[in-house]
């Protein structure tokens, strides 16, 4: 399972709120099968096996444009663990008991 944190930033609209845009990406993220989404004040968090994961920011980077932005600019950065089982919980809860270790 890949981990992936994802922001998407419309550009060229016609409000500097962009609200409206993340309420969308969240929408399009409540229809995807397969994966576990949270929002954070500044991105998505996003897990998925890494072939779905590409499917779902490529849905998410095209969502602005379907709303009339007339550019989007796409910030990826993926955590993609392959010699254990990975989750977001996980990777805090590890360093949570080391804080309190």
């Amino acid at each position: 399972m890949a981990i992936a944190e994802v922001t998407v930033v419309p550009i060229g609209t016609a409000s500097t709120s962009l609200s409206s845009y993340v309420a969308e990406l969240q929408r399009v993220l409540q229809k995807q099968e397969g994966i576990s989404y949270t929002l954070t004040p500044m991105s998505t968090i996003i897990e998925a096996p890494i072939a779905r994961l590409w499917e779902v920011i490529a849905l998410l980077h095209e969502a602005p444009f379907l709303a009339d932005a007339k550019r989007v600019s796409t910030s990826i950065k993926i955590d993609d663990r392959r010699d254990k089982e990975s989750t977001a919980a996980q990777k805090l809860m590890s360093v949570q008991q080391k804080l309190n270790g």
